[in-house]
């Protein structure tokens, strides 16, 4: 019988549990025993690799933000800037990254305690393109007006807010970015 990389088991198990948490919608909803069993391991090897359900959420969480960082490049490799990446609207393509964030950000809100590991992975995401704004964009009031609105756009995808109209936001863009670069 072969071994697996301990890279292939986390894989797995986070596999597992974007798997339950889609079909959940509610990390409340989903037992580490359940994840577990999706992912073909014990509970202990569960808890080999994330000692808690804070620990796990916060991988999905880093996970999901190596996807958008991953996409990030592509987009920049293709032309797109940093800022116009971060000032995108959200479209029905971002539905399962987004349902999977609302679910990382339920536990935060969750009773059960402080989830800072969850709230600190969030937290990296969201601001692991702010180096590549402020390179970018040499003006930093004009910088972290992009990021504050980028952010904004973010959470209205994530909180299902609508979008703003097609028109304004490239209008909004335009007005933001003119000269900047």
């Amino acid at each position: 019988m072969s071994h697996m990389r301990p890279g292939d088991t986390r894989a797995r198990i986070l596999d597992a549990l974007e798997l339950l948490l889609s079909r959940a919608g509610s990390s409340q909803q989903v037992s580490l025993e359940a994840v577990a069993a999706a992912a073909g391991v014990s509970k202990g090897g569960l808890l080999h690799h994330y000692p808690s359900k804070e620990a796990l959420l916060a991988a999905l969480v880093r996970r999901l933000g190596e996807r958008a960082d991953a996409q990030l490049a592509d987009a920049v490799a293709g032309g797109t800037s940093v800022a116009d990446f971060y000032l995108q609207a959200y479209d029905d393509s971002d539905e399962q990254s987004l349902a999977l964030l609302r679910s990382a950000i339920a536990a935060l809100r969750s009773a059960d305690g402080q989830h800072t590991e969850v709230q600190e992975a969030l937290i990296e995401v969201l601001r692991s393109w702010d180096d590549g704004l402020r390179r970018e964009i040499a003006d930093p009031v004009r910088a972290e007006t992009v990021r504050l609105v980028g952010d904004g756009l973010f959470l209205a995808a994530l909180l299902g807010l609508p979008q703003p109209d097609p028109a304004l936001h490239k209008e909004v863009v335009r007005r933001l970015l003119d000269g900047a670069r």
